[in-house]
């Protein structure tokens, strides 16, 4: 008797796994990054991975900012600004500031594909500027006591050259409590028009000299308020504070002085009322007399 016939497969592959992933690999020549699987298989969050191989494959000089990852990705502000600082602290991203000849502030932002290694070297450093960063990365925690700049300046992070006045970082804030009353009133009723307009203290505190100027310059609170609220994007890439202070960047034109001729005007004099001699009616003029009508020969008669 003949042996049943089947269309089944007498044996798995040898080696192929019988659950889980199976790679189908394809050899490639171009348009390829090469990461380590330290990073690819990091625990944690897979933004912080997606956002690392992301700028791994960025060509250099490429814009790594967090408006530009934003811009790119569909995660939102915080998500995005937290990967970066666990790439720091992880020491596969370096944001090294330097400081020009000119008293400007530069920053560099180097991206690691194995921790630890050597960043390429950079311009010469002003000799009267602050020390660079050690060769070696060095973990964020370990180096925060040698940072060039306070950790409550915020720091724009960007691949190219960008170029910051060294007197913009060194400004201290001004306390709320100093801050112009009227100023500050005018920021915290703006989330009244909009309610993402919602502003710390230390911000509200930063936004109101530029509000004071505007209102010396004769500008009413209410046109600040819509000079602040008109025309907003519809999703917002960074804080509202900083829409608010390019808006408040530039101060405008103050309103001009009287001149002394437009102080001295007088303003019409008013004539005085008279009754008239015909009819007894009431009118304005200069001298006692007849009004208009009886002076035109057009007075009513009385009805009889």
């Amino acid at each position: 008797m003949a042996d049943p016939q089947s269309n089944a497969r007498l044996r798995a592959d040898a080696g192929a796994p019988t659950s889980g992933v199976i790679h189908v690999r394809t050899r490639l020549t171009a348009d390829f990054t090469v990461i380590t699987n330290a990073l690819a298989q990091r625990r944690g969050s897979a933004v912080t991975i997606g956002v690392a191989a992301y700028i791994s494959s960025l060509p250099d000089g490429s814009p790594v900012s967090i408006s530009a990852l934003c811009g790119h990705f569909d995660e939102g502000e915080i998500l995005i600004s937290r990967a970066l600082r666990e790439l720091e602290d992880a020491g596969y991203l370096e944001r090294r500031r330097e400081r020009l000849s000119t008293g400007q502030i530069r920053t560099r932002t180097y991206f690691y594909d194995v921790p630890g290694g050597e960043a390429p070297p950079g311009p010469r450093p002003d000799p009267e500027g602050p020390p660079g960063p050690p060769k070696l990365r060095r973990p964020r925690k370990q180096r925060a006591a040698a940072a060039v700049v306070p950790t409550s300046v915020p720091m724009e992070e960007t691949a190219s050259t960008a170029t910051v006045p060294v007197q913009e970082q060194a400004e201290a804030p001004v306390p709320l409590a100093e801050a112009d009353p009227q100023a500050v009133a005018v920021l915290a009723a703006l989330r009244r028009i909009d309610p993402r307009l919602v502003l710390t203290e230390p911000e509200a505190a930063r936004l109101a000299p530029g509000v004071t100027r505007w209102l010396k310059a004769g500008i009413l609170p209410t046109h600040i308020t819509d000079h602040l609220t008109a025309r907003l994007p519809d999703h917002f890439l960074t804080r509202p504070a900083g829409i608010l202070a390019y808006r408040l960047k530039e101060t405008p034109l103050p309103l001009p002085a009287l001149s002394a001729s437009a102080e001295s005007r007088v303003r019409p004099t008013v004539a005085r009322m008279q009754n008239c001699d015909g009819c007894d009616r009431g009118f304005r003029a200069a001298e006692p007399g007849r009004c208009r009508d009886c002076r035109s020969g057009n007075r009513l008669r009385a009805v009889g």
